[in-house]
């Protein structure tokens, strides 16, 4: 038999800035709800599983997973949940299917980040407690270390780096669950206030509110539950090494790990059979390093690339057409949520405006953030 997983339900609680009149608890119900439905589900009593993606530090709460299956109508159903983007929560869920002790497995990521007041403390908590911790200093300088070290090891300038916020912000205008749209000029990025240098104020992603849930099935039911399944081909993931001091600053590692594993699962043997991509970019310069990380472009090209208008939703390789997390906003664990949405959207070919003429097979990737060096690459494939 197949082992084949589709997503076949998809629903949100969209991004909003700050939501002071509703609690997590009503965002993931919310979108929960949108996802069943959206997935023709009977009862939420038919999902076998649950998989939810939270960082107890984030969340302020210990063994978050208690918090989790009201909201789902998960009460007395396995919960699995991992510190992860929302990217390796669908790559789980699918692994979960694929052990063939489950046909339905329902995904959850949500960010209250306008709760969080001293998120660069918490974030300070995963640097070395000997080297780098006792700096005390906002650990956002470890990005701008790495985009200087990326711009003089590629030679890639700060106008193109700028180009990608253009371009991103631009694409989130067509995008209804955009923040952060907006019609900036390059100059106009240039000219952003310098936070960690080389880094800039327009450089960086903004976190928002707002909560995801999908819902994957084994292909023996999911043909029952939606008509347009986007499957899920390959899923891979890596960890470089989270030291400062022992990470590899000259290649990410694990963006091209994730992909060759992903690659490998999907039995395709290139990047040039995908229509699109939905890349992180957290910090601009990230979404070049990750480009050139998977291989879909080579050392120093994807600059130049983008400042050419390649990667335009018009250009040869459409990168997020969404308007990724520089014109959504960052949803802590729940970003790869925006790729994700994004990619189901193209592939069922409902996303308006935006809409692709040629959507057939997309990949996203997604980084867990400073300090991490570890990624998730999933490839999906649209309705046959």
């Amino acid at each position: 038999m197949s082992d084949k997983v589709a997503i076949v339900g998809v629903g949100i609680s969209r991004p909003q800035k700050e939501t002071p009149d509703i609690s997590y608890k009503e965002m993931v119900y919310e979108a929960a709800v949108s996802s069943y439905n959206d997935a023709a589900l009977a009862s939420h009593r038919d999902i076998d599983g649950f998989v939810t993606c939270a960082e107890d530090f984030l969340e302020g709460t210990s063994i978050f997973d208690e918090y989790t299956p009201d909201q789902l109508g998960a009460v007395q159903k396995p919960v699995h949940t991992i510190c992860g983007d929302f990217l390796h929560g669908l790559a789980i869920a699918t692994m979960k299917i694929k052990t063939g002790l489950m046909d339905i497995v329902a995904v959850e990521a949500h960010s209250k980040a306008s709760n969080i007041k001293t998120y660069y403390h918490i974030v300070n908590y995963a640097l070395d407690p000997v080297w780098n911790r006792p700096l005390n200093v906002n650990p956002y300088y470890v990005a701008g270390l790495e985009m200087r070290y990326f711009m003089n090891n590629t030679n890639t300038s700060e106008e193109e780096i700028a180009q990608v916020v253009v371009k991103n912000k631009k694409n989130a205008l067509h995008n209804d669950l955009n923040c952060f749209g907006a019609s900036v000029s390059r100059k106009e990025v240039l000219k952003s206030q310098t936070t960690f240098s080389p880094l800039r104020e327009l450089h960086m992603s903004k976190h928002v509110d707002g909560a995801f849930v999908f819902v994957l099935a084994h292909e023996s039911v999911a043909k029952k539950l939606q008509k347009n399944p986007v499957w899920i081909t390959g899923c891979g993931w890596s960890s470089d090494s989270p030291t400062l001091e022992t990470r590899n600053w000259d290649e990410c590692e694990y963006a091209k790990r994730s992909t060759y594993m992903a690659l490998k699962q999907a039995g395709l043997k290139n990047l040039n059979q995908f229509d699109f991509f939905e890349i992180d970019d957290t910090f601009a310069y990230k979404e070049l390093q990750h480009l050139e990380g998977i291989g879909l472009y080579e050392k120093g090209s994807a600059g130049k690339a983008c400042l050419n208008g390649d990667l335009n939703t018009d250009g040869k390789t459409p990168v997020n057409i969404s308007g990724g997390t520089l014109g959504v906003g960052a949803l802590l664990e729940a970003s790869g949520g925006i790729r994700a949405l994004e990619i189901v959207k193209q592939l069922r070919g409902d996303s308006g405006k935006r809409q692709l003429q040629k959507a057939k097979r997309a990949l996203a990737l997604s980084w867990r953030g400073i300090p991490t060096t570890s990624g998730v690459v999933l490839t999906f494939e649209g309705p046959k």
